[in-house]
């Protein structure tokens, strides 16, 4: 009697390479694309009705932020993935469940998803406007340049925070809403408002402060891989201490500015929300102990957790001012 084969089931299959895509996207980084790209797709559409007869209705050109939103995040794989092949040995050491450090992927498999979301962001770009395109091709070749040899930005300290903070601080927060300015008034030349100004500003340093925070709990294969740190420089303590200081002022900053702002944003949600979000990061920060790797992966990741926090309380701030 013949044995009968059951075929099997791709699914498993399927749903594992899923997963290693979305850890190789490393999903803090596509949440904080996301919401930045929506927080200023708020933005602009928060001064789209401030100047809108109120006897019509408010376009909401929805098909271009979805375009958009694929662009950067396309962009964005490119970028955090093209860091991951060049960084095997070292993501071994550092993050073992990484993808290509863990074997899930080939490199020859990161290669093409690398290449293709680099084209792909570029395409998309192109179809959307001189702004987007503008701001993905930056980031593009600041994110070759943070990881690439001979270049390979990262292997210095203040070359790596520049690319991180320049592209998450500036390019990303001007060059998106002035696009969005486009998309909604095609007829008036964008212009960045003091709102938008304040949130880059904001970002710019906040940026910073994640860009010195997260080689804390690479130390060890950043000195044994001959990548020149801050941290290693200085020492866990010292830049731990320096980024929490670096972020009470950003948050400081935006109370401030909640009072100069009017009558763009609502003055009480914004300086209410940030003291709210200062309060907790002060917190949190004196439960860390700096001896435990885990614990200090932890708090970096509710520092990213703080930025995506930022894209949801300033455009609320912009909505009801």
């Amino acid at each position: 009697m013949s044995e009968v084969l059951t075929p099997k089931n791709p699914l498993p299959k399927a749903s594992s390479w899923l997963y290693s895509l979305w850890k190789f996207s490393r999903p803090h980084t596509i949440i904080g694309t996301s919401l930045s790209v929506l927080g200023l797709y708020l933005i602009a559409l928060s001064d789209k009705i401030s100047i809108w007869d109120a006897r019509e209705s408010v376009p909401l050109c929805l098909t271009s932020l979805v375009i958009s939103w694929i662009a950067c995040l396309c962009g964005n794989v490119y970028i955090v993935g093209l860091n991951q092949l060049e960084d095997i040995e070292i993501d071994q050491i550092n993050k073992p469940h990484l993808p290509l450090a863990a074997g899930e992927y080939s490199p020859t498999q990161a290669q093409f998803l690398i290449a293709i979301t680099g084209i792909l962001a570029l395409i998309l770009a192109g179809f959307q406007g001189q702004f987007l395109l503008a701001t993905v091709t930056i980031s593009l070749i600041l994110g070759t340049a943070y990881s690439l040899p001979p270049i390979r930005l990262k292997r210095f300290p203040f070359w790596a925070a520049f690319c991180i903070f320049t592209v998450r601080g500036v390019i990303v927060n001007l060059g998106i809403f002035l696009h969005f300015q486009q998309t909604f008034s095609p007829e008036i030349s964008p212009l960045v408002t003091p709102s938008v100004w304040t949130l880059t500003l904001f970002v710019l340093v906040f940026t910073f402060a994640i860009a010195i925070f997260k080689d804390i709990p690479d130390i060890d294969g950043d000195r044994q891989y001959n990548i020149t740190t801050l941290t290693i420089r200085l020492g866990s303590r010292a830049v731990f201490n320096l980024a929490r200081w670096v972020l009470t002022y950003c948050y400081l900053g935006m109370i401030a500015s909640s009072l100069i702002l009017k009558p763009d944003v609502n003055p009480i949600i914004l300086c209410l929300t940030h003291l709210a979000a200062l309060s907790v990061m002060l917190w949190r920060s004196t439960t860390v102990n700096l001896e435990s790797k885990s614990e200090i992966t932890q708090y970096y990741q509710f520092i990213w957790k703080l930025f995506f926090l930022e894209y949801l309380m300033f455009p609320v701030a912009c909505l009801l001012g």
